[in-house]
């Protein structure tokens, strides 16, 4: 089939399907995407609307587009909207048109991942867990009850799309849309049935009548003319499975996601931009970060399980909103040098040659006379020095240098040339008025409170997910002449379970806890008993849920809560296995039932003050606490270092689980080069997995704002602080290259070619107060810890103070005449320097 034949095709389609009211004009050929009869390379960042609040959405996405963004990507997440079967929400962080709509304000594009399963480290993967009690239902397969639910739920959202005119082919932004998520592995493993279902799923989607081309990430089988794409830490050697489908990224993983008892993940920027690079280089044309803003799992949305309330990601935009530097504007820069070259990119294959054995240059010549060059050092640990155009380039290890005109260097991806930010949490003159205390009282838990049955149930089959909490409650009778009652040793618990947190309650005291993990279904917990007595004994076991699975085969059929055994060891009878025992079942809490959590819910309650002292270790407490919003327009978080786990509301509003369980991780040294994988570069070993929570200043009021917060184990509420994110200082280590080498001729010092500079630029509302240093010539170590090397210019402090003091942003040209002479001739240099923010008075 010729190149552009699909396009073809894709256009007259269109133009049939829509005559009379809008020509098509989103089409495809090997290429690119064809947009308005123009081929694209098209930069993506992923913004999920949910994870963030609508009066962040617009700065979100004019940041997105300032780093040089093209498209908003977001999932469609059915489970937020589609609460029951037929009944719909759309208001507040659920607003989809809203959320579009103000990307198409911005001038930006939208890839529509519908899905509707989205993984995403979300609850169930995104389905409404009323999914899973459908008749005869099996989950991602050919299965009618399962697609008849999916079809009504697509099609819903399409005809949304289309009674807003947002699709691309209407005038609106939208651009690509997504069906099914990463099914390949699943498709594999069900076989004949997974590949109907997946050509039905495709059929389904194409047959709407969008107008624009639909994906299927990770299927390699999707049929035409659905375009199937990658996604990875790396997808250079990715192929499409047609030869005139474009080379699409639908996940650049630029971090990995964070678990509870977990390090945190970063992904250096010169390995992400490398992999792009890579994969520009070998022919992609659309790229999408995943994320470019990851935001946070409010409420009980996280899934996984055990995935944590922060979803940051390490995206170039952070979780409360604010800019990442460096990665940011070191993709910024990427991305300003891919465009120099979109022309011959799009027009002409490459030539490629060789110029050692780790090193090739990609040439782009199209009939216009452009020309664009990639040239490569795959070798991860040495620098290289090539000769390309009769000119020589010295290439940092793992990196690619980008060359728009094949002549000149404008990137490098190894050579991070843009300011590193420093981003602290610091104190708020927000103070938490007194404490009061509410118990969640286990000796009111009633025998028959939900259902009574022989033996244990699924945890989820009971609750419905309406609650992370489900009681199981047995009795255990005790005769007065036990050993153990007159001095012999004493009794042992053991308990299997499939939830993800236990809490083993014996005659109302807590007897001890236990905790799962993501690698492991079943945990134990085993615990010495001290508290039986002769008659009837009490045996109380809170499971905990810490969000669904959201991805595996059939992961609508795994197990959550209690399913034992439960035995008690240590009687004179031997053991007793308590399982098939008659067990009563209470879904939630107390406080839950009664809606502490709300402004309006625990009015009736009688709250009770008391000392934080004697108080703060105590297991299933509330507490309360009033505050006044604090001044500036920082991000604010709440500080929860101090507790244990549970879960925090702020005037009704859900922030999330939290959980400071320490990190277990290898946090050694991390480098750039080499191939990335997530537990390469770690943080936080040894301390909590999160302990900072984002509270969006659109849920606060100017003054009473109600705090809530439920512990489970106990912690120092004394402690808890309402903290601000803000940019402390601002670092920049630039490097200025030594002449380039013409080949048989003289040189050209690089000043002529490109004179760098260094820009600083404080948060909003900030200004640089202090040069902390400065230095041109060859200073050591990094941001935080700069040195003065052997070679430094004298004027250094002097011209930066000149140039930033007082101002919030700055820049300096990095030349010997700006510095008053080369400290050292022949040498290559680098400017470090490291400045303050603080308020702007």
């Amino acid at each position: 089939m010729e190149t552009n034949s699909v396009s073809k095709l894709l256009s007259l389609f269109c133009l049939v399907l829509f005559m009379g009211l809008v020509q098509c004009s989103v089409t495809y050929d090997r290429k690119a995407i064809i947009i308005n009869g123009q081929r694209r390379i098209l930069i993506s960042g992923s913004i999920h609307y949910p994870r963030s609040t609508p009066d962040m959405w617009a700065d979100l996405i004019h940041k997105a587009k300032g780093g040089g963004v093209d498209v908003i990507d977001t999932y469609v997440f059915w489970n937020v909207h589609e609460t029951s079967p037929g009944n719909y929400n759309f208001e507040g962080r659920y607003d989809l048109v809203q959320f579009i709509k103000a990307v198409q304000g911005a001038g930006l594009y939208v890839h529509l991942r519908i899905g509707p399963y989205i993984c995403g480290e979300w609850n169930f993967g995104g389905f409404p867990v009323w999914l899973k009690y459908v008749p005869g239902i099996s989950f991602r397969t050919d299965n009618e009850p399962f697609k008849m639910a999916m079809q009504g739920f697509v099609q819903k959202i399409v005809q949304m799309m289309k009674s807003e005119n947002l699709f691309e082919s209407q005038g609106g932004p939208i651009i690509l849309s997504q069906i099914e998520n990463e099914y390949g592995p699943e498709s594999r493993a069900f076989g004949a049935a997974g590949y109907d279902y997946m050509s039905w799923a495709a059929n389904m989607a194409v047959g709407l009548g969008t107008g624009v081309p639909w994906v299927m990430c990770k299927e390699e089988d999707a049929p035409d003319p659905v375009i199937n794409s990658c996604n990875g830490f790396y997808c250079d050697t990715f192929t499409p499975n047609r030869p005139y489908k474009p080379k699409m990224w639908t996940e650049a993983w630029s971090g990995w996601f964070t678990e509870f008892g977990g390090t945190v993940h970063h992904r250096p920027v010169q390995d992400l931009a490398f992999a792009v690079a890579r994969f520009i280089r070998n022919g992609g044309s659309f790229i999408n970060y995943y994320m470019y803003h990851g935001g946070t799992n409010f409420g009980r949305t996280a899934g996984g399980p055990f995935i944590t309330t922060s979803y940051d990601y390490d995206a170039p935009i952070d979780e409360y909103g604010m800019i990442r530097q460096p990665k940011y504007g070191h993709l910024k820069e990427l991305h300003r040098a891919i465009k120099l070259c979109e022309r011959p990119l799009v027009s002409a294959d490459p030539i490629v040659t060789s110029l050692g054995r780790f090193q090739q240059a990609h040439v782009f010549s199209s009939t216009s006379g452009d020309c664009a060059a990639f040239i490569t050092n795959n070798d991860p640990n040495s620098v290289a020095g090539v000769m390309f155009n009769n000119m020589q380039y010295n290439l940092p290890p793992w990196s690619i240098s980008i060359l728009p005109d094949c002549k000149n260097v404008v990137f490098n991806t190894a050579k991070v040339g843009v300011q590193t930010s420093q981003m602290q949490m610091l104190p708020t003159n927000a103070e938490l008025l007194s404490w009061e205390t509410y118990d969640e009282d286990v000796s009111s838990l009633d025998d028959n409170s939900v259902m009574t049955a022989v033996g244990l149930l699924e945890q989820i089959n009971v609750t419905r997910d309406t609650s992370d909490y489900l009681w199981y409650i047995t009795s255990v009778e005790v005769g007065s002449q036990e050993s153990f009652l007159h001095g012999g040793g004493q009794p042992t618990l053991i308990v299997e379970s499939t939830g993800h947190a236990l809490h083993v309650f014996i005659n109302g005291q807590l007897s001890g806890s236990a905790f799962g993990s993501r690698r492991d279904r079943r945990f134990m917990f085993t615990g010495t008993i001290n508290n039986l007595r002769a008659g009837t004994n009490r045996i109380e076991l809170l499971s905990i849920a810490v969000g669904l699975p959201n991805v595996g085969l059939h992961f609508e059929t795994y197990n959550t809560g209690v399913l034992g055994p439960v035995v008690l060891h240590g009687l004179d009878q031997g053991k007793m296995d308590l399982s098939w025992q008659k067990w009563s079942y209470q879904v939630g809490l107390k406080g839950e039932a009664m809606n502490l959590n709300s402004p309006n819910g625990g009015s009736s309650v009688e709250w009770m003050s008391s000392s934080l002292v004697t108080q703060s270790q105590q297991p299933l407490k509330w507490y309360k606490s009033y505050f006044n919003a604090p001044e500036g327009d920082e991000p604010l978080a709440l500080d929860m270092g101090s507790m244990g786990k549970g879960q925090v509301w702020i005037n009704g509003q859900s922030i999330g689980r939290y959980w400071t369980a320490s990190a277990n991780g290898n946090c050694s040294t991390c480098s750039y080069s080499g191939t990335f994988r997530s537990p390469k570069c770690q943080t936080g070993c040894g301390q909590p997995t999160q302990q900072w929570y984002h509270v969006p200043r659109s849920w606060l009021n100017p003054t009473q704002n109600l705090l809530i917060v439920f512990e489970e184990i106990g912690g120092d509420v004394s402690r808890i602080s309402l903290v601000k994110r803000s940019v402390t200082s601002v670092c920049a280590d630039v490097s200025v290259s030594l002449p380039v080498i013409k080949n048989g001729g003289c040189c050209i010092h690089s000043e002529e070619i490109h004179r760098p500079k260094v820009d600083l630029q404080c948060g909003a509302g900030q200004s640089i107060s202090t040069i902390k240093f400065a230095s041109y010539g060859t200073p050591l170590g990094t941001c935080g810890s700069f040195q003065q090397g052997t070679c430094h210019a004298p004027t250094s402090h002097a011209i930066f103070e000149k140039n930033c003091i007082g101002r919030q942003r700055c820049s300096v040209t990095l030349s010997n005449s700006n510095f008053g002479a080369d400290p050292c001739a022949t040498v290559a240099k680098r400017l470090s320097v490291e400045a303050v923010c603080a308020r702007s008075s």
